[in-house]
């Protein structure tokens, strides 16, 4: 008997997640967030259910964040190539897992949970149990990712999101944006990080809220400020105040990429801003910073988050 041809979306099932006036879209396709709106107004610049995730929009990151340069790294005494998948650059970039279809294990009104087994392939001769689970709730969206090395020996790991932040302006010029760091990252043409420096007087300074303007941003930032409770919270407004998104990690998530969208196609082109929660930098199974040994049977869990309007009632400092 014939199987019956219906159509998918690009992204995969689309499960959506709801709590009073929130809704949140996740996809099966990379366990990935493809919208998310608060009292009737995005504060994730998404795309549509017919797309494929461009510009890497709301995509996790595993078992590598950002690039790895040439795709060549070493572990435990063996020297590893990844595919070369932002081939211009001649860079590894973005994980392994962000087109491959992941498991719905849980679906509810506010919780989705999402699964999949990372199988050894070549230049990640590894074996990870990855688990997602997006949870909607009156404080905003909650993600909390959880990788075990199921294999039988040690594997490098890392992970990060890529969501788009947006306060409503029509381009990221004339939002005000706060990141709680000291420290940016820059890096070469390709992407690679060349050295760090303190934001203190550079146009990376965003520690005291102000609007982003012309800055070109395509930067990690460490060395985060975290408030009492260890979360790092970077938070982007409109000129008015009136509306603002906060993106939050906690402290496996030492890192934060910033990219204003320079390099995109029109439309995306400078809309949004793109704040990517990493556990560890651009290049690290290169240089080994911030890449963490799992082994066999051992487990990290890392956690981030979107509130929007303010919703965890923080003021400017």
């Amino acid at each position: 008997m014939a199987l019956e041809a219906r159509p998918l979306a690009p992204s995969g099932t689309q499960i959506e997640l709801t709590c009073a006036d929130r809704r949140a879209v996740v996809t099966s396709v990379g366990a990935g967030l493809r919208a998310y709106a608060a009292g009737g107004r995005d504060v994730v610049d998404g795309y549509g259910a017919d797309e494929m995730s461009p510009g890497g929009r709301g995509q996790l990151l595993i078992p590598f964040p950002n690039r790895v340069q040439g795709g060549r790294y070493d572990f435990g005494g063996r020297t590893h190539h990844l595919a070369l998948n932002e081939p211009e650059a001649g860079n590894a970039i973005h994980g392994l897992t962000r087109w491959t279809e992941w498991m719905l294990v849980r679906a509810e009104p506010h919780t989705a949970v999402f699964e999949h087994l990372l199988h050894p392939r070549p230049g990640y001769p590894f074996s990870l149990a990855l688990r997602v689970e997006y949870a909607l709730d009156a404080a905003g969206l909650a993600v909390a990712t959880k990788a075990t090395n199921i294999g039988a020996g040690p594997c490098p790991y890392g992970c990060g999101a890529h969501p788009y932040l947006t306060a409503g302006t029509a381009t990221v010029d004339t939002a005000t944006l706060r990141v709680p760091a000291r420290t940016v990252l820059h890096a070469d043409a390709h992407g690679i990080p060349t050295g760090r420096e303190p934001v203190a007087g550079t146009a990376f300074d965003f520690r005291r809220p102000r609007p982003i303007g012309a800055t070109r941003l395509d930067n990690a930032f460490t060395d985060l400020d975290r408030d009492g409770d260890g979360i790092a919270r970077v938070e982007l407004r409109d000129p008015a105040g009136r509306t603002s998104v906060v993106l939050w990690a906690d402290a496996s998530h030492p890192y934060l990429m910033v990219f204003s969208g320079d390099t995109l196609p029109q439309p995306e082109r400078r809309r949004s801003l793109a704040v990517e929660p990493m556990t560890c930098p651009p290049n690290a199974f290169r240089t080994g910073e911030g890449v963490v040994t799992l082994e066999p049977g051992e487990s990290f869990t890392s956690r981030w988050g979107i509130a929007p309007g303010g919703a965890e009632g923080r003021a400017w400092p």
